[in-house]
């Protein structure tokens, strides 16, 4: 039939016409139609193709393809590479502290009577320094280890006995009135004077001889001791001299004590009283008083400590074997800077946690005491929270590498990209500085590795 398209001119000219190329009209006046569904078609098998072709570019990137064989290396994946090297690594370990003067010691006053001054908390007291007044006497700083236990001072001489061990008659006459008596017996007639001549026949002699000799008695004997030895001491390091400093009290050191006790404003008894000195080891800093002025004075009234800052570590008891006397350490400041420091004492007690009844799994502590000798460094700071940084375990020349380095592997464990894509097995060892010890049979210093981004 004219004017109408067969089933094989459909069959050639299904496809869509040339741009521009002119299209026989039907009987209808129109464009025959299109194949739509065969467009469709075409278009999703271009599309599957490019995704195919995209896997297997990645796969091949990836180095994922392929039997294992040797074949090419994969591409380098971005990041940038480091040498193994051979290095010391150092295992360090920071754990809080606390700043101070350690605990403050009761003062070991002895005097007794009424507080009536007491110095401002945090004075620093030297040698020959007042700590405090009672009964507005002052109780003086002395150096020292030896308590004052007793008072010092000369002591008194005693009668001398005779010869036979008896004591010597107290005073002229005395035994004469008994000569009287026997001379007035035998004569009838006694004198007042002891009764020598009496009547009747008869003279006495009053005993044999009554007229006594003056009471005998030893010179005072000088108070001896260690203690002595100690005050001694003070005294002279104060600028009070004629006497030897040895164990013995004696009047030389009598006469120093008043001159002494002269520039105190003491009454000048040359005795030195059980509460009016306080020993210490050497110059204190006074703590906070205890009591108020006005109450009774005793050995509670006032603490001090030492005057070198310290730094006090509440240490685990488990992790403690860093804590050795004479170790050094690093001590951090809140201002960001670090000053060095040096294990003083570990004490011997632990300590389980405040409010811990064991339930909570808190390790017990021990008190690690660190000094610091250029106190200088610390500036004006003289409490507060500080770190401790030790130095735990040590490894010298080690194989290490950037822990940045370290990628996880499929198989399990850790492992190293080389340069050119492959990765080698490597064991770790210790972590420190951002570091880590490797190990492996491909690992050797100056392999270069890459660190993954």
């Amino acid at each position: 039939m004219s004017g109408m398209f067969t089933d094989r001119d459909e069959d050639r000219d299904g496809a869509a016409p040339a741009a521009g190329a002119e299209v026989e009209p039907t009987q209808e006046g129109t464009a025959p139609p299109r194949a739509p569904g065969r467009r469709r078609s075409r278009t999703v098998l271009v599309a599957a193709a490019f995704v195919v072709v995209t896997a297997v570019a990645a796969v091949g990137a990836l180095g994922l393809g392929g039997d294992g064989g040797e074949g090419p290396a994969a591409p380098p994946r971005a990041g940038s590479t480091v040498a193994v090297t051979r290095a010391t690594l150092v295992e360090r370990t920071k754990v809080d502290g606390t700043l101070g003067y350690g605990a403050e010691i009761p003062l070991p006053a002895k005097a007794s009577g009424t507080v009536t001054w007491l110095p401002e908390a945090g004075t620093v007291a030297e040698r020959g320094d007042t700590l405090l007044r009672v009964d507005d006497r002052p109780v003086v700083l002395l150096y020292g280890t030896l308590p004052m236990y007793r008072e010092l001072g000369t002591t008194a001489g005693t009668a001398a006995p005779d010869t036979t061990g008896n004591p010597t008659p107290p005073a002229p006459g005395g035994a004469g009135g008994k000569g009287g008596t026997d001379g007035g017996t035998d004569g009838g007639t006694d004198t007042a004077s002891g009764g020598t001549t009496g009547t009747g026949g008869g003279t006495d002699t009053g005993g044999g001889g009554n007229t006594d000799a003056p009471a005998r008695s030893t010179p005072p004997q000088p108070l001896r001791g260690m203690d002595v030895l100690q005050f001694e001491s003070n005294l002279a390091a104060l600028g009070y001299t004629g006497f030897t400093v040895d164990e013995r009290f004696t009047s030389g050191t009598e006469r120093a004590v008043k001159r002494w006790q002269k520039s105190l404003g003491l009454p000048e008894t040359g005795r030195v009283g059980l509460g009016d000195v306080v020993y210490a080891s050497g110059r204190i800093r006074l703590g906070q008083p205890s009591v108020r002025l006005g109450a009774a004075a005793g050995e509670n009234v006032l603490g001090y400590t030492g005057t070198t800052r310290k730094v006090v570590v509440d240490a685990s008891a488990q992790e403690a074997s860093w804590a050795v006397r004479g170790a050094g350490v690093a001590v951090g400041l809140p201002d960001g800077t670090a000053v060095r420091g040096q294990v003083a004492s570990v004490g011997r007690q632990v300590t389980a946690p405040e409010g811990d009844g064991g339930t909570s799994g808190a390790a017990p502590t021990v008190p690690v005491t660190v000094t610091i000798t250029d106190q200088r460094s610390l500036g004006r700071l003289e409490s507060g929270p500080v770190s401790v940084e030790y130095v735990g375990r040590k490894r010298e020349n080690v194989l290490a590498v950037p822990v940045a380095a370290l990628v996880a592997l499929a198989e399990g464990g850790h492992g190293l990209e080389t340069e050119d894509g492959r990765f080698v097995t490597a064991r770790t060892g210790l972590f420190a500085d951002g570091m880590v010890e490797v190990s492996g049979p491909a690992l050797r210093a100056g392999l270069k590795v890459r660190i993954p981004q």
